[in-house]
């Protein structure tokens, strides 16, 4: 018999409760049928579990996370705060700001009715290539944990549900479906677990199963992992929650530990878990569990009668201002990877000229994308933000290189109104609003209570006025049955891929189809993109773009030498870029990936920043030696140029605040507090684990617990924790101290620089007689220290006893000697050393 950590109740061994809330849940599980039972383990849609008003029981409504809330229905008119990428929040070194992130997220799902947020995605950075990359934290499963926990425990402050995913090994795109991972128990539990069991022990709500399988079992089917280990061993009392569709049998994956199957679409259980139930091979109990569970969850959330919620809400704590803390994420995630000769932070009274370049600094990537995709209030590219901040200077731009393999989304002022209408199958307008892009993408309901089956078709309105005359492209892109007219003659009808394609691409977009139109300057030209349902079609998957690029060339001014040199246009673009770096004081290239080569759904084919990236940095460097390179990528990159520039500002995917919070660490106005969460290769080859392609459908982990930097034999072109920051540190001092609860590092720093600042003391631990089978050094513990110029700061950071644990086939065992203990600025700027023993 345990106890149940929340309200004192105690459980049985058959997993009956009694005492407290959980003798609510026993008499309204006692009072439903088997099909009522069964009918409350699988989703009513895309996002909810049913309600059973004869037991008080309320509609359970699921979202999307980890960077906003998208909710359940598209909604223009009821944008969502988008943060920076969750690898930003793991930039920051900063559990406490985690804390404040979740919070602002669970008073934004309060807000819209959402009961659990399918966030955070705690699976590691293994490979620089994994598509899905910047929605997890780090290499590291300790920062990783620690960066969860905060950010659970926030969202779970104000009565919401946290869902930890994706249990377990998730940790790649290519195959995710069908990919088996197979990986050591030993690490599994000392590195790919260790997240999921801080975040069990801190008490999330939910787990969420993988697509993928492990050691030959897919996760939705393994017993030894969802049942045995996350239920059993960790006393997991939430609910287990495939991911969308990875559920494919009845049996296996009732009996595996799995609770709640989602979506609707392709449920397995249903009539066949009543089927299965009644034939014996699932047995009753286990379909009592989880709905117990699933009671347990709605109680929580303050839809089960007579169980109070989680949190008051009269206790709730007064949520965060939400750009506020877009704001906060973004500046504090922003890593100072290089400042050769102190170039920042810049002095806005001597800056004239400042040169502002790249596609990427106009066109602001916030957010990688797939499933994480939200609609912000605004979004402020870096040409933006440093045009409002140096309003007394003169800021030139140029795109220099485009890395953007489709064309943007139509918008700007030269588009006006982007109207977005839906229709029913009588042509009536059921729904108009306005856009400030011609693009549409939604996963779920329809805005105003429109029935999905009433949708006929979603068009895409606009008048385009050209800003010059020539050959302009127009692009469709998306999913389904498209046309395309302009002044009412149709380029285009039909669909971009087969109508049959998984409608998960939804979120991918990686078809495109271009038109030339002949355009003259200041005349009007209406265009029309129409998307149709059709048979077939699932009206609650829908993406639409209109995309649009002005003539490269004015007509008149082409030559037959322009028109013979196809790479005329892309020189133009880098020598107009040389030309206004050259006479600048400072020249700004924001560089990065696109979500045609970083996106959930598919893994990258290169670490190498797409397009002439790489060529644009080199000329301008080369013309210009006053060059701040912004890297805006959600994983490393390669830089070949690292040691031709002043200064490089890691700045991940910067959320809906990008180019303020940008603006405000160029000119100094905040710090960029930044530490690395991955190490950064300098050559592709260097990193311990590269490749994210099955082999007959198996990815062997064959690095074992030599994940990130414990694998790294070369040197990284930056290490893990490595950022600069301001100002400069000394390390004073570092003793351990013995303490009934364990060793502790007791560290000393000093600001010796002439700013305040923030520093992120890092301790380190590792044997001190080498042993092959562990890394040289581990990630330990970490704090942070702020100061004035001058000041000094002591720092305490345990060292529980997993520190020193291996995992062996008994379980786990400390392993005693003697270890060195290392503060460090970073993982390559180690500054003291201390010793501890442990005895035997």
């Amino acid at each position: 018999m345990t106890v149940d950590r929340r309200d004192g109740t105690t459980t049985g061994k058959d997993g009956t409760t009694t005492g407290g809330d959980e003798a609510v849940l026993e008499r309204a599980l006692a009072a439903l049928d088997l099909e009522t039972r069964v009918r409350l383990l699988s989703g009513r849609d895309f996002w909810t579990l049913p309600a059973v008003p004869g037991i008080g029981l309320g509609t359970l409504v699921m979202s999307d996370g980890p960077i906003g809330v998208r909710g359940v229905r598209w909604a223009p008119d009821n944008p969502s705060i988008a943060l920076p990428s969750p690898t930003a929040l793991a930039a920051t070194w900063d559990p406490e700001l985690a804390r404040q992130a979740g919070r602002m997220l669970g008073s934004e799902c309060r807000r819209n009715g959402i009961h659990l947020l399918l966030a955070p995605t705690v699976n590691l950075h293994r490979s620089p290539l994994g598509g899905r990359h910047f929605e997890c934290y780090s290499e590291d499963p300790l920062l990783t944990a620690e960066i969860g926990v905060g950010y659970v425990t926030g969202v779970q402050d104000l009565g919401v549900g946290a869902t930890v995913k994706h249990l377990v090994a998730n940790d790649s795109e290519t195959e995710r479906m069908t990919v088996d991972v197979r990986v050591s128990e030993r690490a599994l539990r000392e590195v790919y677990l260790y997240p999921f069991e801080r975040i069990v022990a801190a008490g999330v709500w939910a787990v969420m199963a993988a697509y993928n399988g492990v050691n030959g079992h897919t996760m939705t089917e393994h017993a030894g992992l969802l049942r045995d280990l996350l239920k059993r061993e960790w006393g997991f009392d939430g609910v287990v929650v495939s991911d969308w569709t990875a559920a494919r049998s009845t049996e296996a994956s009732a009996n595996a530990g799995l609770d709640v199957v989602m979506p609707a679409v392709g449920d397995p259980w249903g009539a066949a878990l009543v089927a299965a139930v009644r034939a014996g091979t699932v047995a009753e109990t286990e379909v009592a569990d989880k709905v117990r569970r699933v009671l347990r969850l709605a109680g929580r959330a303050g839809l089960l009668d007579g169980v109070p919620p989680a949190v008051d809400p009269a206790d709730l704590p007064r949520p965060p201002d939400g750009a506020a803390v877009a704001h906060a994420v973004a500046v504090n995630s922003f890593v100072l990877a290089r400042n050769d000769g102190d170039l920042l932070p810049l002095d806005p009274g001597r800056l004239r000229r400042v040169a502002v370049l790249g596609a990427l600094a106009d066109d602001a990537r916030i957010q990688g994308g797939g499933s994480a995709l939200v609609s912000p209030p605004h979004a402020i590219s870096p040409l933006a933000g440093l045009t409002a901040a140096l309003p007394e200077t003169e800021l030139g731009y140029a795109v220099g290189a485009d890395p953007r393999l489709r064309l943007p989304a139509a918008g700007g002022v030269a588009w006006t109104p982007i109207t977005a209408t839906l229709r029913d199958a009588d042509g009536r307008e059921r729904y108009l609003t306005e856009l400030d892009r011609a693009t549409v993408r939604w996963m779920g309901e329809l805005p105003d209570g429109m029935p999905l089956e009433e949708l006929a078709s979603v068009e895409l309105h606009a008048v385009h006025t050209p800003r010059r005359s020539g050959t302009a492209l127009l692009s469709v892109e998306g999913f389904g049955f498209l046309t395309l007219t302009v002044d009412g003659a149709e380029l285009f009808d039909g669909p971009l891929a087969d109508p049959a394609e998984e409608p998960g691409t939804v979120f991918r977009g990686t078809l495109e189809r271009r038109f030339e139109i002949p355009v003259r300057a200041g005349e009007p030209v209406e265009v029309l993109l129409r998307r149709r349902i059709v048979d077939g079609d699932h009206p609650g998957f829908v993406s639409v773009t209109l995309g649009h690029a002005e003539p490269a060339v004015a007509a008149g001014e082409s030559t037959a030498e322009t028109l013979l040199d196809e790479e005329s246009p892309a020189e133009a673009l880098l020598d107009e870029a040389v030309r206004l770096s050259a006479g600048a004081d400072v020249a700004v290239v924001v560089v990065g990936t696109t979500e045609e080569v970083e996106s959930e759904g598919f893994d990258r084919s290169t670490l190498a920043l797409p397009g002439r990236q790489d060529e644009l940095v080199r000329r301008v460097a080369a013309a210009n030696p006053r060059t701040v390179v912004v890297v805006n990528a959600g994983s490393p990159v390669l830089m070949p140029w690292a040691d031709e520039v002043a200064a490089i500002l890691l700045t991940w995917f910067p959320g809906q605040q990008a180019g303020v919070a940008l603006a405000d660490v160029l000119l100094g106005r905040a710090e960029p507090g930044g530490r690395l969460p991955t190490t950064w290769p300098r050559r592709a080859e260097d990193c311990p684990a590269l490749p994210t392609t099955p082999v007959d459908g198996v990815l062997e982990y064959s690095d074992g617990v030599f994940v990130g930097y414990r694998g790294w034999r070369a040197e990284p072109l930056f290490p893990f924790g490595h950022g600069l920051g301001y100002t400069d540190w000394a390390y004073e001092s570092l003793t351990v101290d013995e303490t009934a609860a364990g060793p502790v590092a007791v560290v000393t720093v000093r600001n010796t620089g002439r700013r305040p600042g923030r520093e992120v003391v890092q301790v380190y631990v590792g044997p001190e007689v080498a042993d092959p089978d562990r890394p040289v050094r581990w990630l330990a513990g970490f704090a942070a220290a702020a100061a004035a110029p001058g000041g000094t700061v002591t720092v305490r950071v345990p060292l529980p006893e997993r520190t020193f644990q291996v995992w062996e086939s008994d379980g786990w065992r400390t392993r005693t000697g003697r270890y060195r203990v290392e503060a460090a600025h970073s993982l390559g700027d180690l500054r003291r050393t201390a010793t501890v023993d442990l005895d035997s």
